[in-house]
């Protein structure tokens, strides 16, 4: 499936392109018209494109890293990956950050991101008393480890807080059918004295 996007574009400004038919991301292109840009090591900075898009409701754009850049120079998007929402019609920048050894110029018309353009869910949050339980429970960063075992240990703080979940989630399972029971069982009785069988 196509996507039709609009787009305007600063004087001098490139058009987003794809480097190959296939390719996920479009490119994106500095805009300096100043001159060219030196970033220094761990030096970051805003770089415009001149691009402007008006994405269709339901699509995000994501501003990513171009692979070459990162290898070869230690350059890359410091917001991995910047997020241009459907809504914006602002100018799309690009926060460029060098991780690298050495210093790195960026001159007016270089590639500097890809942007791919991607769906997203439209959700609605619910607010609830507990969440139903799962085997990792609430372990977070690096909470898997690099080896083959699954789930807490047994007796560790995370095994307990798992039962602790799951017993509260039992419970509230048991009481939200315990009170749907009790509903049928009120509108069985009513049925029944207006003579229903």
């Amino acid at each position: 499936m196509t996507i039709r996007i609009t787009y305007t574009l600063a004087p001098g400004a490139h058009a987003p392109s794809r480097a190959t038919p296939g390719a996920a991301g479009l490119d994106l292109y500095a805009r300096l018209p100043s001159g060219p840009l030196m970033l220094d090591r761990a030096e970051r900075a805003c770089i415009g494109t001149g691009l402007r898009l008006a994405l269709p409701p339901g699509y995000e754009g994501q501003v990513r890293p171009r692979s070459g850049l990162a290898l070869q120079h230690g350059l890359t998007v410091l917001n991995s990956p910047g997020t241009v929402d459907s809504d914006f019609r602002g100018e799309v920048a690009v926060i460029l950050v060098n991780l690298g050894g050495a210093p790195v110029t960026i001159r007016d018309g270089d590639r500097i991101a890809q942007l791919v353009v991607c769906p997203v869910a439209d959700v609605t949050l619910c607010p609830a008393d507990s969440l139903p339980p799962t085997e990792r429970g609430a372990g977070g960063f690096g909470s898997t480890g690099t080896g083959t075992g699954t789930g807490p240990a047994p007796g560790s703080d995370d095994d307990r807080a798992y039962l602790e979940a799951r017993v509260r989630h039992l419970e509230a399972a048991v009481a939200e059918a315990r009170a749907e029971a009790a509903q049928w069982a009120a509108e069985l009785d009513a049925l029944r004295a207006g003579g229903a069988r």
